[in-house]
């Protein structure tokens, strides 16, 4: 006798996943490749190692990167407050959290332009720090090149404008993730570290930590997938600058407009590769601190 399922209907269910899954996803994928297959490998490795792809390649990843590791550092100092205290405002706060995911990233985009411009809000005092350290510096240096920049647009237009757009799309994935591991977490633990003679600093590095580390890898992880495929807060605050600022959504983006197909296919295959084998790592690195835990 078979054993009875509490949810009826598994072979529908499990066709309608199935059939979802490959109209979503699984046929747009092949679509891609099959139109990237029309250039051969050396097209291929022409394309991908010219320098203009190489340096929008290394500011996606590397800005990503460092913008998903800033929003684990504030998403979890967030969390803690969040979690951990009552204040008046924290309703209103704990909402704010959200603005990113409800705010349109073009709207987005002319917002941090607008604040961190040469005379923007958070901009004019960019620019002011950029002057006051110049002297300290060799103009022909990179850090003074940079200096230079910086005094002149602000964080806008620069790749510092990119992390800083990154880091406020990616930044919610992290609270949200955190949030519901942290109230789980009861204060017995924290409790019995104590009474063992531990103090604060030693509760929270060797007892809560530990069971964060999970879901802070999975809040980095979407963080950093978000940031890779980010388009519309960025070229705004970016400036699009070939070499310099140029992300590689947009450089895909800039080979469609120029009826370049193949070339754009080639360039989004290849960004697909990189993010699933990065994204597959860190899912590898989070299961065994998983089966550590355990």
């Amino acid at each position: 006798m078979s054993k009875r399922q509490v949810i009826p209907g598994f072979g529908l269910t499990m066709g309608f996943t199935v059939s979802y899954l490959g109209l979503i996803i699984l046929i747009p994928l092949a679509a891609l490749f099959l139109k990237a297959a029309g250039l051969g490998l050396s097209q291929w490795w022409a394309l991908l190692s010219s320098p203009r792809v190489i340096a929008a390649t290394k500011l996606t990843f590397g800005a990503s990167a460092a913008a998903a590791s800033v929003s684990v550092v504030l998403g979890l100092l967030v969390t803690w407050v969040l979690v951990r205290y009552q204040f008046p405002g924290r309703r209103l706060l704990d909402a704010m959290v959200d603005l990113p995911f409800a705010l349109p990233t073009a709207v987005a985009g002319i917002t941090l332009t607008q604040i961190y411009a040469p005379n923007g809000w958070v901009g004019q005092y960019i620019v002011k720090l950029a002057e006051w350290l110049q002297p300290h510096f060799t103009p022909s240096g990179w850090i003074g090149l940079q200096l230079h920049d910086y005094a002149t647009k602000g964080a806008a237009y620069s790749p510092l404008g990119v992390f800083i757009a990154l880091t406020f799309i990616g930044f919610p994935f992290v609270v949200r993730t955190l949030q519901p591991v942290m109230e789980d977490l009861g204060n017995e633990i924290e409790e019995a570290a104590a009474t063992l003679g531990a103090n604060r600093w030693t509760v929270f590095r060797r007892v809560i930590l530990p069971l964060l580390i999970p879901a802070l890898i999975t809040g980095f992880t979407l963080a950093f997938a978000r940031a890779i495929g980010e388009y519309g807060s960025v070229i705004f605050i970016s400036g699009n600058l070939p070499m310099k600022t140029e992300i590689l959504p947009l450089l895909i983006v800039a080979q469609l407009e120029q009826f370049k197909y193949e070339a754009a296919a080639v360039i989004a295959s290849a960004m697909l590769i990189v993010s699933f084998a990065l994204l597959f790592l860190i899912n590898l690195i989070q299961r065994r601190l998983d089966w550590q835990n355990r």
